[in-house]
């Protein structure tokens, strides 16, 4: 595993999206949520990297969090809140 990477996940940019966020414990989850990408940058104190999914909205993922991905899924794990974020690109018909 390494850590974030901005260029790395630019990939996912003006596409169709799949995330999905959980808890190491296996606790209650939320359910996947389908979202285009607009843009993803830093946050402006450099702690987070941000995914838009429009002009206001975004999921931030702490840089700290260690990074696997695959072509079609890119997953972060951070040890402090215990989450893992997935994203994974879907295809839409």
């Amino acid at each position: 595993m390494e850590l974030i990477k901005v260029e790395d996940v630019k990939r996912f940019v003006g596409g169709t999206v799949e995330i999905v966020i959980h808890d190491a414990e296996g606790g209650d989850q939320a359910p996947a949520v389908r979202k285009t990408v607009k843009k993803v940058q830093l946050c402006p104190d450099s702690t987070h990297i941000r995914f838009y999914f429009d002009d206001f909205y975004f999921l931030a993922v702490p840089l700290s969090s260690r990074v696997s991905e695959s072509d079609e899924q890119w997953s972060a794990f951070d040890p402090e809140s215990g989450l893992t974020y997935t994203v994974k690109k879907v295809q839409v018909f």
